[in-house]
């Protein structure tokens, strides 16, 4: 294991999954978005493998109504796993145990989805005073990054707050939070963040820089929360509890990622995913053949 690997052990995630996916229905009438696969693995085993990457083994579902399979997908299945064995798949049969042996995976239900710092809020009592990540489950890293291995260690130095940040073009800021930064010394990835600000209008926005789904936060954010009242949205927002610590003195660092997010938040991006994880997989080599053929076809469509 590595070291930044090692800075994850005993360090707890929170993945926040109890949102109504509108933008995915009727799909997600009765099936969680969290579990769409990307070719044969749902999102949200993508998700909980980035933070079992970093060395983190307990993993905290805030979950909704009709959301009881995603803990499920994380469960032995002996029945299947003995039809396996029987027809002697040892692929298939690893693949349907490696689940299980990623996490220690625990649940407990938000009310009523009331904004990312609400549903943050249910942690406080599993993560025990101490710092602890937080994952969006629409979107991942592939771990080969190390992203989140080095906002634990960030984290574990500077004691405040650590953000993922990723640059957009300008008109795309107002989707998102957005930071105000100024450079740290000694590194040209890590800035030091001086203000935060939830969906801006593009010409009020701080910077290009906005926030993505990985946080690492100090227990002290669920004060700040409890503080918070709603805005945007009539929802507590996780942005403006971080910015309430940041007001405090809380320092507040950030890490420009440069690499591929792969966000599955809305239809679109949930396809782009699939097809560029199949881009590189050595098994699909007829999927590229076809999408090849395929793309050169509309040209002269």
């Amino acid at each position: 294991m590595s070291a930044a690997a090692e800075l994850g052990q005993g360090v707890k995630a929170v993945i926040p999954a109890a949102g109504m996916a509108t933008r995915f229905l009727p799909a997600t009438k009765a099936v969680p978005k969290e579990l769409f696969p990307v070719i044969d693995k749902p999102v949200l085993q993508h998700i909980v493998e980035e933070a079992a990457a970093a060395g983190i083994g307990d993993v905290l579902l805030v979950t909704g109504r009709g959301k009881t399979s995603m803990v499920d997908h994380f469960d032995r299945r002996p029945d299947l796993e003995q039809r396996l064995t029987e027809r002697g798949d040892k692929e298939r049969l690893e693949a349907v145990i490696a689940p299980s042996e990623l996490s220690e995976i625990y649940t407990c239900r938000q009310s009523e989805p009331l904004g990312l710092g609400h549903a943050v809020s249910y942690a406080e009592t599993h993560m025990h005073g101490e710092p602890f990540a937080v994952l969006l489950a629409d979107e991942f890293i592939d771990p080969k990054h190390e992203l989140l291995s080095r906002m634990l260690e960030l984290q574990q130095r500077t004691g405040g707050i650590v953000l993922a940040l990723l640059e957009v073009p300008p008109e795309a800021v107002s989707r998102y939070g957005v930071a105000a930064i100024e450079a740290a010394p000694d590194s040209d990835d890590v800035v030091r963040v001086t203000g935060l600000v939830e969906k801006p209008p593009a010409d009020e926005a701080p910077s290009n820089l906005i926030l993505i789904g990985r946080y690492v936060l100090p227990p002290a954010i669920f004060g700040a929360i409890k503080e918070t009242e709603p805005g945007r949205g009539d929802e507590i927002q996780l942005t403006d509890a971080m910015a309430r610590l940041l007001d405090k003195g809380v320092p507040v660092h950030g890490i420009v990622f440069r690499g591929t997010r792969h966000d599955t938040g809305e239809p679109a991006g949930y396809l782009r995913t699939i097809v560029e994880l199949a881009w590189d997989r050595d098994d699909m080599g007829q999927f590229r053949d076809w999408l090849a053929t395929f793309m050169e076809e509309q040209k002269d469509a």
